[in-house]
């Protein structure tokens, strides 16, 4: 770790800040895959496993900024222990009901919903925190850098720890294990809030936190656009590459162009971070949304699965440096009180847009060449990059007629 990461974790609080929402964090790498293979292992069916999925995600992509809304008004202390209470007890619910078959189908759709409506906005939470807690705008970058490429280590080991845990001993078990680290972790992150700093939020939200959402969506819109155009590259590239994998071997090999893909977006964070960038966030966005979807349209050239892996590679050391730029925009055009809010949504936007490239490139799988299929997964990427340049054309535009 570089001097500049130390000494973000060096400022009073910060440590505990970061350790507390890894625990937490980690619940949400662990429960999707536990979740699945419990409900798949007590209904024996995988298309009841897939809608008790669909609609906990939905819900949980859904109602992200309404939660973190609640953390801009209330303050990460009023507002985060009821949500981690009521979510770890819904977690706890779902994993008596698929220890073992005989739970109507509707009730777990219940507590899929349920859980999705309670679970908190640990990741808004955190950047928000990191951007009260750090003033220089150089340690908030690192601090940013540092808690991307962190969360999306996280996404890589739940799923392994979730594998293991299935593997030795009941699935259902995994979910467990995620409502405990949820509820500790949040409880820590709550505890952590310094009191001036968690009262300041709140008041600072009861005084001019309640501004219509649709204003801070049309604040954030070019972050929001990159974040939705890179998820839906990734989601749909994230298909193909089992597609890709079952033609050239086995479809479980697809997990190395995974870890590669996660590999190469570690490096490109750490080095978002540790590098001195002279360029504001607005133009420093649209270097990295370029390479992604150049690296993505490349894919269509892979002749094998090493090849393929290699170019994920090359993809993700742009990823994490893409989404980091997004939220640090997107801090500096949301307002203080409005800070959660603004991070939850491009989480939505990224989620969404997975799930949307994901969805629409299963249709055409099975219609299109493959290698044409992966050369249209760089295109939502780049239609971001070129929506967000025509919006700040048209800025640049109304800048010139005011003057």
């Amino acid at each position: 770790m570089s001097t500049s990461y130390a000494t973000v974790l060096r400022t009073p609080g910060a440590a505990r800040i970061f350790a507390a929402a890894l625990t937490g964090r980690l619940s949400y790498g662990i429960v999707p895959l536990s979740l699945l293979l419990a409900v798949t292992g007590t209904t024996g069916s995988y298309a009841r496993a897939g809608w008790v999925m669909a609609v906990f995600a939905t819900a949980t992509v859904v109602l992200s900024p309404v939660r973190a809304g609640l953390v801009d008004r209330f303050g990460p202390r009023r507002a985060l222990p009821p949500m981690a209470a009521g979510y770890a007890l819904v977690l706890l619910g779902l994993a008596a009901a698929t220890w073992r078959p005989g739970v109507p189908f509707a009730v777990l759709l219940a507590l899929a919903a349920a859980a999705g409506v309670l679970a908190p906005p640990l990741g808004p939470v955190t950047r928000a925190l990191w951007s009260a807690l750090l003033a220089d705008p150089d340690l908030r970058r690192r601090a940013y850098s540092l808690d991307t490429v962190a969360e999306e280590l996280l996404y890589v080991t739940g799923p392994l720890v979730a594998g293991l845990i299935a593997a030795a001993a009941r699935p259902a078990l995994g979910v467990v294990l995620g409502a405990v680290l949820v509820l500790a972790g949040t409880l820590a992150l709550a505890a952590s809030v310094r009191g001036e700093l968690g009262s300041a939020r709140a008041d600072s939200a009861a005084g001019g936190g309640r501004s219509r959402p649709w204003r801070l969506l049309l604040r954030t819109r070019q972050p929001l656009a990159s974040a939705a155009g890179v998820g839906a590259g990734l989601g749909a590239f994230g298909l193909l590459t089992v597609v890709f994998a079952g033609r050239h071997g086995q479809p479980a090999d697809a997990a190395w162009v995974e870890a590669a893909l996660a590999g190469g977006s570690a490096v490109g964070g750490l080095a978002l971070g540790a590098l001195d960038w002279r360029a504001p966030a607005r133009i420093r966005r649209a270097v990295p949304i370029g390479g992604l979807g150049t690296a993505l349209a490349l894919a269509a050239l892979a002749p094998t699965l090493p090849v393929l892996a290699a170019v994920a590679a090359l993809a993700g050391v742009t990823v994490a440096p893409t989404l980091t730029t997004a939220y640090l925009l997107t801090d500096e055009l949301a307002g203080p009180e409005q800070r959660t809010r603004a991070g939850a949504w491009v989480n939505a936007a990224f989620n969404a847009g997975g799930s949307a490239g994901t969805a629409l490139v299963g249709l055409l799988a099975d219609r299109l060449p493959l290698p044409v299929c992966l050369a249209l997964a760089a295109t939502p990427v780049l239609a971001s990059l070129t929506a967000t340049a025509r919006t700040r054309g048209r800025a640049r535009i109304r800048e010139l007629a005011v003057r």
